[in-house]
């Protein structure tokens, strides 16, 4: 029998499990509202807070939404889903995948190609280096934020140093991610640069999803509009999208 990303089976798998985790999602929604009455909170506002919350999940989820949209061309619908659904995270999921591809020395990998070997490599590598979250956190988490409160108590100027330098080599392992195709490839002589514009559509793309999150922190300062600051990031990932397709048929 032929492989399939999309097998009914793995849908099965993927559905009981997501199940499990909206079960324990509305398990302690129910318990928290309860709790909530037995202190004497009023019912209007329990419910206002409760609206207010799934509203606001809106926006993150459609930035969600276009990761899957990205892995699903390459890994079928039920793997992507379970990722995304659960303790996946947008910005670390392709690019494990394409990792776990390459390493295997696919190029080009689509969920109609794909074999089993392949897939469930590709899932090992996705589901185990975030699984170590879960081990770690009820572990180190106590420790790491006495830790940083210790360091704000002292001084608040360094704290913001800290926390801004350990934002930016988050960063710079993404940014390293999208400028190491710039056109070095193995060549007889070693590594040889071949210019070609299309290989800095990536960098293209980034650079206008930069600049319309920074149109969207101008209007967040200038025009006061509390509501971008939840709708930022989907607007320029959804935004840089758009604009890449156009931008890659006029390059390519």
């Amino acid at each position: 029998m032929n492989f399939s990303a999309n097998n009914p089976i793995i849908f099965i798998i993927v559905a009981a499990i997501i199940g499990v985790v909206v079960a324990q999602s509305v398990f302690f929604l129910v318990k928290a509202y309860k709790r909530g009455l037995e202190l004497g909170m009023e019912k209007k506002v329990l419910t206002d807070t409760i609206r207010r919350s799934a509203l606001f999940t809106i926006a993150p989820a459609v930035a969600i939404f276009m990761g899957l949209v990205s892995l699903i061309n390459m890994l079928g619908v039920a793997l992507p889903w379970l990722r995304l659904s659960v303790i996946g995270a947008v910005t670390y999921e392709l690019p494990a995948a394409e990792s776990a591809a390459a390493s295997m020395g696919i190029d080009g990998i689509t969920a109609a190609s794909i074999g089993a070997k392949e897939f469930v490599t590709i899932a090992f590598v996705m589901t185990f280096g975030i699984s170590v979250s879960l081990i770690l956190a009820p572990i180190l988490c106590k420790k790491i934020t006495g830790g940083m409160l210790k360091v704000k108590d002292k001084d608040k100027k360094w704290m913001g140093i800290l926390m801004t330098s350990m934002f930016v080599g988050m960063l710079s392992a993404f940014l390293g991610y999208i400028v190491c195709n710039l056109g070095f490839v193995d060549g007889d002589n070693g590594i040889e640069f071949h210019y070609q514009l299309e290989y800095w559509i990536p960098v293209f793309v980034m650079a206008i999803s930069a600049g319309i999150m920074g149109i969207c922190g101008i209007l967040l300062k200038k025009l006061k509009w509390k509501w971008l600051n939840d709708y930022a990031l989907p607007i320029s990932m959804i935004g840089s999208m758009a604009l890449a397709i156009p931008l890659t048929l006029i390059i390519a």
